[in-house]
């Protein structure tokens, strides 16, 4: 995991890189037992997950004002991201007196081998994202950030269609987990 990037999704909450702190045992928390052998430990709970995307929530409504969001969701990975967090805009749309408008577009990308990183960006579908002109656009991100490159890749693709304002959020599963040597070996293609 990138340190830079874990820490624009999640704050100051974690201050220690991933080579000083484990992770949280496996035996603290409930999951899949088929993934025992591939997970070495929870490095984020889903609780906190959860709590910082209601927490995104609130930064995205002050953060976009009265402007209506085009999310961007990029699949696989990004779906239940974007599901919770589109839900607790909703939320916060209905307890406040400005509703926030919120619509969902998808796109799917390509730019690992197995646990590698390749410097080509191919998206799948669609290249055509000529709905972003003019609008507020929201990416939301998918399971792992590692060296950053296709979330820059993706912006810059994004950029050509000339939205209003981009940000990005995103997330990772239930608990963000350390991956086993054997859990790398066992999903390798």
């Amino acid at each position: 995991n990138n340190p830079e990037m874990l820490n624009i999704c999640f704050g100051s909450l974690f201050s220690c890189s991933e080579h000083e702190w484990p992770g949280h045992s496996l035996d603290l928390f409930s999951y899949p037992e088929h993934y025992r052998d591939d997970i070495e430990s929870v490095y984020i709970p889903h609780g906190v997950i959860m709590n910082r995307i209601e927490r995104l929530a609130h930064y995205i409504k002050d953060d976009f004002g009265d402007n209506n969001i085009m999310v961007l969701c990029v699949l696989k990975g990004g779906y239940k991201f974007c599901a919770d967090l589109v839900e607790f805009i909703k939320v916060l749309g209905h307890n406040s007196d400005k509703y926030l408008e919120t619509r969902v577009e998808f796109i799917r990308l390509k730019s690992y081998l197995n646990d590698q990183s390749t410097e080509e960006l191919h998206i799948i579908g669609s290249q055509d994202l000529s709905f972003l002109r003019g609008k507020v656009c929201l990416n939301n991100f998918f399971a792992i950030v590692d060296t950053g490159k296709t979330m820059k890749a993706l912006l810059k693709h994004v950029e050509t269609f000339e939205p209003k304002m981009v940000k990005v959020y995103f997330r990772d599963l239930n608990h963000i987990c350390v991956i086993s040597e054997t859990g790398k070996l066992k999903y390798k293609i």
